[in-house]
């Protein structure tokens, strides 16, 4: 005799799983009314629906930022689904927050290599699979990378949309630094600042290569236009590079927090205050869909 399906059993699998009502339903039915085996039935149903979501668009999504309880390793990670809906759904953003958690532990090289990651009592392959079941749209994701520094500490910022962040690298001699609180305000005020201005590179000597003969062939041209002699056309480029620098590398611009202040001033005041060489060295920003 086939047991009784109850309106309490399919609400306590619902709560369990957040699978639809006849979905748990049907678990309910097929496993004879074992809750644990209803479980697996919807896993197994959650693998089918993956596969037929896997070729919808992913336009929407979140960036999230997670480092190490010692401040030492970090990482970025673009995690897409269908919806915006979706993209700020806790879930979905904790979920984000947890890949990322996975790439500062395990260091994989590549989006596969992140699949066999284990993850909890799964793997990470498993437990996108079963999440694209609970929320219903297909998920991928879409980058990440990891950063560490040996001497010094790393700091975080996201925006509250969840749509852009970034982690900036600090090097420093002494490892009392990192807690001290004058550090910790300003760590988080370059971050934000990075994640506001979108610098081209953290220092002057930073810019790529290809970035730095494109600007410079401009402000030649520009210099050119000006019929003056050639000497004063290179001060002219000169200069504007050097204002090129001023509002594109990090450590060279001003501050948002403080006016008429660089960071590399600012980092300057809190390396005399704490009695150590504090210096901005680089940061990762990721902007979704970028």
């Amino acid at each position: 005799m086939a047991t009784k399906i109850t309106a309490a059993l399919v609400k306590q699998l619902r709560e369990m799983t957040d699978s639809p009502m006849m979905e748990c339903k049907k678990a309910l039915v097929e496993a004879d009314g074992d809750i644990d085996k209803a479980v697996d039935v919807l896993r197994k149903m959650g693998v089918a629906k993956a596969v037929k979501r896997a070729g919808r668009e992913t336009n929407e999504g979140t960036v999230a930022a997670y480092i190490s309880e010692d401040g030492k390793t970090g990482a970025l990670l673009e995690l897409t689904c269908e919806t915006d809906f979706v993209g700020t759904n806790p879930k979905f953003t904790g979920f984000a927050n947890e890949l990322a958690k996975v790439v500062v532990e395990n260091d994989p090289a590549d989006d596969e290599a992140l699949k066999a990651c284990k993850m909890g009592e799964s793997t990470v392959a498993d437990e996108l699979t079963e999440m694209i079941h609970v929320i219903g749209e297909n998920m991928k994701v879409a980058r990440f990378q990891r950063v560490s520094v040996e001497n010094g500490a790393l700091a975080k910022y996201v925006h509250h949309n969840g749509k852009l962040a970034d982690i900036v690298t600090f090097e420093f001699a002494k490892p009392e630094t990192a807690a001290a609180d004058e550090f910790k305000s300003f760590a988080h005020d370059v971050a934000m600042q990075v994640a506001a201005s979108n610098p081209v590179s953290a220092r002057r000597e930073d810019v790529p290569a290809e970035v730095l003969e494109h600007e410079k062939s401009i402000y030649m041209a520009q210099a050119a236009e000006s019929g003056k002699p050639e000497f004063i056309q290179e001060k002219i480029a000169l200069g504007k590079l050097e204002k090129f620098y001023k509002e594109n590398c990090l450590t060279e611009q001003e501050s948002i927090k403080e006016s008429g202040v660089t960071i590399n001033e600012l980092a300057a005041k809190v390396s005399k205050s704490l009695g150590d060489d504090v210096k901005v060295v680089s940061f990762v920003r990721f902007s979704f869909g970028e």
